[in-house]
Formats: C-alpha cells, sequence, structure tokens
C-alpha cells in the first residue's frame, strides 16, 4: 500500500508540473491536475493538502539548494572568510552555481516565474531578507576572528548582492544558453561578486 501510495503522489506532481509550467499556478485548478493525473478531485486530497502542497513539493529541490547553499556560505556551516581570497574559492563557488543551473533550470523556472499565488510567491524577497541576516552574523563573527576586517557595509549593498544573483538567474533561464556560454556568464559574474566583496572587505 505505501509503495501504490508513493507512486500516485509522484504521479500526481508529475501530472501538475507541466501545467504549472505553461500556465502559471494561479491559472491551474486543482481539478486539471486530478484529470492529468486520473485521479479523482475528491481522492487527490487524500495525497497533498491543498494545491499549493504540490507546488511546494515540486520545487522543494532546489528550495532546500539555495537554503543549504546559503548556510554553507553564510551559516553555520560557513567556511573562513579568507578563503573568498583564493582561487579555489571562486572556482567553487562558479562550480557551484553552474551545476544550479544546469540540474535544476524547470524547477527554477517554476519558483522564479510561476509561483504567483503560492506561498511561494514572496521566495525571493523572503530568501533576500535571511541571507542579509546571515551574512551581517557572519560577518561580526569573522571580525572578531580578524580584527582588520572591514565590515562596515551597509544592509543595502549586503541585500542586492542576493537580489543580483536572482536577477543573474533569471536572465539565464529565460534567455537560454549553451552549457559553455552559461559557464562564461556565470564565471564574469562571480568574478565581479568575489572582486567587488575582496575591495570591500579590504576598507
Amino acid at each position: 500500500m505505501q509503495i501504490e501510495k508513493e507512486y500516485v503522489r509522484k504521479n500526481i506532481l508529475a501530472a501538475a508540473t507541466p501545467l504549472f509550467y505553461a500556465k502559471g499556478y494561479a491559472k491551474v485548478p486543482m481539478r486539471k491536475i486530478a484529470e492529468a493525473a486520473h485521479v479523482g478531485l475528491s481522492n487527490i486530497y487524500n495525497y497533498y493538502d491543498s494545491k499549493d502542497d504540490i507546488f511546494h513539493e515540486i520545487v522543494r529541490p532546489v528550495v532546500n539548494c539555495f537554503y543549504e547553499m546559503l548556510d554553507e556560505h553564510h551559516g553555520k556551516r560557513g567556511a573562513d572568510i579568507l578563503e573568498m581570497f583564493t582561487n579555489d574559492y571562486l572556482r567553487s563557488v562558479i562550480d557551484e552555481y553552474v551545476s544550479i543551473v544546469n540540474k535544476y533550470r524547470g524547477l527554477l523556472f517554476l519558483l522564479l516565474f510561476r509561483s504567483q499565488g503560492t506561498s511561494l510567491e514572496r521566495f525571493k524577497e523572503d530568501f533576500s531578507d535571511r541571507s542579509t541576516m546571515l551574512v551581517k552574523d557572519y560577518f561580526l563573527k569573522m571580525k572578531r576572528k580578524h580584527p582588520d576586517l572591514n565590515i562596515d557595509v551597509s544592509d543595502f549593498t549586503i541585500r542586492l548582492h542576493t537580489v543580483w544573483m536572482f536577477t543573474m538567474l533569471e536572465e539565464l533561464i529565460v534567455h537560454r544558453r549553451t552549457p559553455d556560454e552559461t559557464e562564461k556568464i556565470i564565471t564574469e559574474y562571480m568574478i565581479f561578486c568575489v572582486t567587488g566583496w575582496r575591495e570591500l572587505m579590504k576598507g
């Protein structure tokens, strides 16, 4: 029974994904999802509490990826800030972003362009707020470790860095590029960002 239930759940997600992709969350009634999944409308609620719950489940991998990346760089698992001054760090973040775009292009499109009406429609704003808070705390911790480090950076500039990240991802999703072009664009973006942070932190 459990295997069958998981099969139906995955079938519902598979049916809902292209509908959300084509029309956006707000324009897809639960009835259409049930029809596409060959599940009775009343029965679909035995698997998901709501249409929003279905959308969440579909985009969960990329949402989790963003928060794991944030924690990896600036949260509890954040590395020493001086690593930012190394070429290894630059190469690692380039590879990280290239991997996100290549692996989650479709889910990124849903999250960034098709989430209006869901509880994730403010994801970019909420994530940017959380990122700003974590980066500020991270800077304070690094200042105690490296007293010469400049952390006199405005909240606006810290937040803008995250906003730029989403803008870059949105542009890559809308204007499809070859893998080589994608890596080149991300490399240019990361050189721009990392070089800027290096200069700011020098004071």
